[in-house]
């Protein structure tokens, strides 16, 4: 069984370096949290939750395809000839949207178009990224497939940190706590 000093020195190894890339996702975790708590879109979701769709599995298909149509005409005079990734109908709120989010002709994301889902028209026009930038920093995608590996790394290492940690504490709780009662005998 691994001695105690082993347990510290890999504690340590591993954790100096590993102390930085924690912070770096604390920090970008805490502002992905931040984002999707305080956003927008989360807003949305939360006045929505408790309103039902007049649309339903048994409405005649001339209830949303005839929308989907027209969209579909709307999108071709703003944006002519662009791919389209995906379309998004949103049909419950005070404002029911149909969202087309484009692609480059060449690959990737573009923008994206919303319509109102009850008269068809062109609401909008936004940026559209698959993910936001800030989603690629904290999972190490902007960084490319090294920064995925790294972000997995740093993960293990997290892992191992707190298997260290907890050894460490084991083995100190068990030399300091003889004689000692209720929560002095684990919190010395």
């Amino acid at each position: 069984m691994p001695t105690p000093a082993f347990w510290r020195q890999w504690h340590r190894w591993v954790g100096a370096p590993a102390a930085l890339f924690l912070a770096f996702a604390a920090i970008t975790g805490v502002i992905v949290a931040g984002t999707e708590f305080f956003g927008e879109d989360e807003a949305l979701r939360e006045a929505n939750r408790d309103l039902v769709s007049a649309v339903r599995t048994d409405s005649p298909p001339d209830a949303w395809t005839g929308l989907i149509s027209q969209v579909m005409a709307g999108a071709a005079i703003e944006a002519p000839g662009a791919p389209i990734d995906k379309i998004a109908i949103e049909l419950k709120g005070k404002e029911p949207v149909i969202t087309l989010y484009l692609g480059r002709p060449e690959g990737g994301e573009d923008k994206r178009l919303i319509f109102d889902a009850r008269s068809a028209k062109l609401v909008r026009t936004d940026d559209y990224a698959d993910k936001p930038f800030i989603n690629r920093v904290h999972s190490g995608e902007a960084f490319g497939d090294g920064g995925l590996v790294f972000a997995m790394v740093w993960g293990i290492a997290l892992f191992a940190l707190t298997v260290s940690g907890f050894a460490l504490y084991w083995r100190l709780a068990g030399a300091n706590r003889a004689g000692r009662t209720g929560l002095k005998r684990w919190f010395f």
